[in-house]
């Protein structure tokens, strides 16, 4: 399995849940998606991650964007560990967690990584477009767990960036000022930018983030 890159289409697969049967592209329809794995079950930080994820998910709707977790283990010990998941985090969780015991989804996602364990996935992360292409991968240690709140700060600039002609700089959240594509020449920018623009250098021009 060749590594997935930015750009590919996510691949498609079949697989239970715990809640129910999935087709991975049907069941994203039209929306965004973010894909996360877990090395087990009844592990301490993946518990802090799915509860916080539950409770994310009202952040993920608002911006058309649906969760869905994945672990090798198996059905039955997925809704135990959900039941520790709701008393420790004071959450429901209330999105899809994958079985995947034959580790057919984390081998199509490349997942397992050897050097770090060839029984257990990495805290790999893929966030997906509603046109089924990947846009963000991130790979964590089994030891870290992962900040959510740049991933929403990642999906609000993905959005943002695939209707505009602008960039986000360093440390941007939704609401600040944006950079204007370098391909974009100043006699365009009042016509496509009516907000106007601050020029820092020739190819550092700033403008208020266009949808808001």
């Amino acid at each position: 399995m060749s590594t997935l890159r930015l750009g590919d289409i996510a691949p498609d697969f079949q697989a239970e849940t715990t809640q129910g049967t999935i087709n991975f592209h049907e069941w994203l329809g039209d929306s965004w998606g973010v894909l996360f794995s877990h090395p087990a079950d009844f592990t301490p930080v993946c518990t802090t991650e799915l509860g916080t994820v539950a409770n994310y998910v009202p952040e993920f709707t608002k911006r058309n964007t649906k969760v869905i977790a994945l672990s090798v283990d198996g059905l039955d010990s997925h809704k135990e560990w959900i039941k520790d998941i709701n008393e420790t985090q004071n959450t429901e969780v209330n999105f899809p967690i994958i079985a995947d015991e034959d580790k057919k989804v984390a081998n199509l996602y490349d997942m397992l990584h050897p050097n770090a364990s060839d029984k257990f996935t990495v805290r790999s992360v893929f966030v997906i477009g509603a046109d089924k292409k990947i846009k963000l991968t991130l790979t964590y240690p089994a030891s870290t767990g992962r900040n959510f709140d740049e991933l929403l700060r990642v999906i609000d600039s993905l959005q943002l960036t695939a209707n505009y002609s602008v960039a986000t700089p360093a440390n941007w959240k939704d609401g600040e000022d944006v950079v204007i594509a370098p391909a974009i020449p100043d006699s365009d920018i009042p016509a496509k930018f009516p907000k106007g623009y601050t020029p820092i250098k020739p190819y550092l021009r700033l403008t208020p983030q266009p949808n808001k």
